[in-house]
């Protein structure tokens, strides 16, 4: 093969970086004498110490960065940090600042090591001459398909910055509704767990030591005494076989969603079936496909392409499930309206205005207006639902942890009685 053929074989794809950066850790003295610590991204300890000289400092202790006791992970990349870094990235490119540096500005302010460490692989990457989305590619859970295809686009059409901003607002609407529905959900749950802790307290604890109590009385405890007493012996006979078997359901039950599609499909049909809360996360679903859609579609992405990437978004297997198959009719030649008319899962008014966002060549306006609806539909929803909850919550626990409370005292009430 020529030189010129393996010129020609190679041209486009970044060159291999020979020496990539390492962390440093450098402690140095300014001209007025002042210590000064800090971290450096550099090949080696000179290079740190050419630059520390470079910027009028004396260079004291280099040495590279230890990594944290547990490896270099530290804590999870959360969403909101995903939405932190698109708003700063199209924030400094809209400012001029050039990709590498800002990748480079950010990596240095996260305390977040796993965090950190994803950027500067990004600026690692992007400074080796790859594109910002095929570096995106290397981390696919922080960034999804919807993600790397709108950065894809705003690089051909010269608007990343633009992109970006789009991206981190649509990330911020997703993560508040995010976290209405784990209001609605871990709320009365939250509430409901700590009245069964107490009561297990009472059980294991409390009844035993009235139970002492009771038999010095020489009498026959109350029916309904004796149920809780019972019950209690029970518990603290058995309480490690009821703890295992909890935790393995749990463990269990984790496993079997996580690895059986037909086990998440039966959970997320019997979701959307329970009263009130089913509305909730219909609403949900809905406001999620016209969001991610629209995003999608206002980006330029071809119609079908979008509902490839929204089949996925949606946070129900019932409606990614509905959306896929309204992407196979819409690449056949049905119009999107017809085609979610026929799959009979999205309400009336939502086709409506798809067909008349089809019409008047605004699909992308109509569906943030559905996306904007529903997501306020949610609101209402999760407050008027916290606030029935709350009364229902109350007689829950007032009974199991006051009929306790009555059951231990019942037997002395009737001894004063007597007396």
């Amino acid at each position: 093969m020529s030189a010129t053929a393996k010129t020609a074989k190679t041209a486009g794809k970044p060159a291999p970086r020979e020496n990539p950066l390492s962390e440093f850790v450098w402690v140095a003295t300014d001209k007025r004498g002042k210590t000064l610590k800090g971290e450096m991204s550099a090949k080696s300890v000179n290079f740190v110490r050419a630059e520390l000289r470079k910027q009028g400092m004396n260079p004291g202790a280099i040495k590279p960065k230890g990594k944290p006791l547990f490896g270099s992970s530290g804590k999870t990349i959360s969403g909101a940090e995903i939405t932190f870094f698109s708003r700063q990235m199209a924030t400094m490119m809209a400012s001029g600042v050039p990709m590498v540096q800002a990748l480079e500005i950010l990596s240095n302010g996260q305390k977040n090591p796993r965090f950190a460490n994803m950027i500067k692989a990004l600026r690692d990457d992007v400074s080796g001459g790859s594109a910002f989305s095929e570096a995106l590619k290397a981390f696919p859970i922080q960034f999804n398909d919807l993600y790397r295809n709108l950065v894809k686009a705003g690089e051909g059409a010269g608007v990343l910055d633009t992109v970006l901003d789009t991206l981190a607002t649509y990330l911020e609407r997703i993560q508040a509704l995010k976290g209405k529905i784990k209001k609605a959900l871990f709320y009365p749950a939250g509430v409901m767990a700590v009245g069964l802790i107490v009561s297990l307290i009472l059980l294991i604890y409390v009844i035993p030591q009235f139970k002492e109590t009771f038999a010095s009385f020489g009498a026959e405890l109350p029916a309904f005494t004796q149920l809780y007493v019972s019950a209690s012996e029970f518990t603290v006979a058995n309480w490690w076989w009821m703890l295992g078997a909890s935790l393995a359901a749990v463990f269990g039950l984790s496993l079997l969603y996580k690895a059986s599609r037909d086990f998440q499909r039966t959970v997320d049909r019997l979701a959307l079936k329970i009263p009130v809360l089913g509305q909730v996360l219909h609403m949900s679903a809905i406001s999620r496909f016209a969001r991610t859609l629209a995003l999608t579609f206002k980006a330029g992405v071809p119609l079908v392409e979008a509902l490839d990437t929204v089949a996925g978004a949606t946070g129900s297997i019932m409606y990614d499930e509905a959306v896929a198959k309204v992407r196979d009719d819409v690449a056949v030649g049905y119009s999107l309206n017809l085609a979610m008319k026929q799959i009979g899962i999205f309400p009336p008014m939502v086709v409506q205005m798809v067909g008349i966002g089809e019409e008047s060549g605004a699909l992308d306006s109509m569906l943030f207006k559905v996306a904007e609806f529903y997501e306020q539909e949610v609101n209402n929803a999760v407050d008027a639902m916290t606030s029935l909850m709350e009364p229902f919550i109350i007689v829950v626990l007032g009974t199991l942890v006051g009929g306790m409370v009555v059951a231990m005292y019942l037997p002395i009430f009737k001894l004063g009685m007597a007396v």
